[in-house]
């Protein structure tokens, strides 16, 4: 290796936006973590993924990928061209990125060291891209195939956390057949479940975040309209209990001794929404409560059950973890997002500052914990 190789800075390929319901968020969050790394430690690559799931090289201008009067960005606005593309070889003996255009001579971007990607949802968040970077023998940020899929699919999380003893709510999964050859033996289960546990109930989509297409159903009026709301967005779905009692998130971060949790945060009630949705969270900027006002001892086990969650699902560099603190005062969690909100007002970063961990440290250390690991099996 040449002394002028040696010295030159690691290349960060920030890849954001996607094909999921959540494109616009992916773009907000790309903005805050281009805005944070730091320029004269890395060198910076910014690709964005169109909605129709083109790799797009864009503007590095975090500027415009914030929600600016309630209008949300898009990669299409931030995209050098209308059908240029990216392509990242699916070669572990190269790390090179070339940009082509039709009728062009492609253009050679370089070599890519780590991949930040900031994709939420399907086709980014659930495995998908993790498994093109382990075939290109990219290192990147967050968890591997797995866990990103297991962090994805509410269901198989749920069997996961539930076979490692940590508390789980009640819950009930509509597969696509059921909905679609049998929806009055699919509604029927339903109707039972709320039997059992009582109504409202949630109806989400198995494996989509950010709030999206979840709908709470107060009677069996409202239940097929919040069926097919769900279905929008993943044809199979998950039906929940109602828990009584605070929701309650917390914060984990690899550092070089292991993953360690953040002080825990609270989400009050909303109540200009019905719980707290997409337009709460991204819109009209809920505040949550950092840290959440806990005992020594609800703080240690929320902080503990995090890490536990963590590991039961063999995650790697961040986790935000999400509870609900029952009126019995024990916790049951929700979900696990493995490559959680990171936009100006996102809970897990204001966790992690409250942690003593600024929001440029905490980029650069998941950068950092990226570089440390080898893709492949580990």
């Amino acid at each position: 290796m040449s002394s002028e190789t040696s010295t030159q800075k690691p290349r960060v390929a920030v890849v954001f936006g996607g094909r999921s319901s959540e494109h616009a968020i992916s773009v907000v969050t790309a903005g805050a973590v281009l805005s944070a790394i730091d320029r004269e430690k890395y060198d910076v690559l910014p690709i964005g993924i169109t909605t129709d799931g083109r790799w797009a090289l864009t503007a590095d201008a975090p500027e415009r990928m914030a929600i600016a009067d309630r209008k949300l960005p898009s990669v299409a606005e931030l995209a050098e061209s209308t059908d240029g593309a990216v392509v990242l070889p699916v070669d572990p003996t190269s790390r090179e990125v070339v940009y082509s255009e039709p009728g062009q001579v492609p253009k050679v971007l370089g070599d890519v060291d780590v991949v930040f990607p900031v994709l939420h949802g399907p086709y980014g968040e659930d495995g998908t891209l993790q498994g093109l970077l382990e075939l290109s023998g990219v290192p990147y940020v967050g968890s591997g195939v797995l866990a990103s899929a297991v962090g994805q699919d509410k269901d198989y999380m749920k069997r996961v956390f539930a076979s490692f003893g940590l508390p789980v709510g009640p819950y009930e999964v509509i597969r696509p057949r059921e909905w679609e050859q049998d929806p009055a033996a699919a509604r029927k289960k339903i109707v039972d479940f709320a039997g059992e546990h009582g109504w409202p109930l949630f109806v989400k989509p198995a494996r989509a975040g950010s709030s999206m297409g979840i709908s709470k159903v107060d009677d069996l009026a409202g239940l097929d309209e919040a069926v097919e709301e769900a279905r929008r967005h993943d044809p199979k779905i998950i039906v929940e209990a109602l828990l009584r009692g605070r929701e309650i998130e917390c914060g984990v971060l690899e550092f070089e001794d292991g993953p360690r949790a953040s002080v825990p945060a609270e989400i009050p009630p909303v109540t200009a929404h019905d719980f707290y949705d997409f337009e709460a969270k991204y819109i009209d900027s809920a505040a949550g409560l950092v840290p959440a006002p806990l005992t020594e001892e609800q703080t240690a086990r929320v902080q503990e059950l995090a890490v536990a969650a963590f590991e039961a699902a063999s995650c790697e560099g961040l986790v935000r973890a999400d509870f609900f603190l029952q009126e019995n005062g024990e916790f049951v969690i929700n979900e696990i997002n493995t490559l959680p909100g990171f936009t100006p007002i996102s809970m897990y970063p204001r966790m992690w500052q409250e942690s003593g961990v600024s929001y440029a440290e905490l980029v650069d250390r998941l950068i950092q914990a990226a570089l440390r690991r080898s893709t492949g099996l580990r």
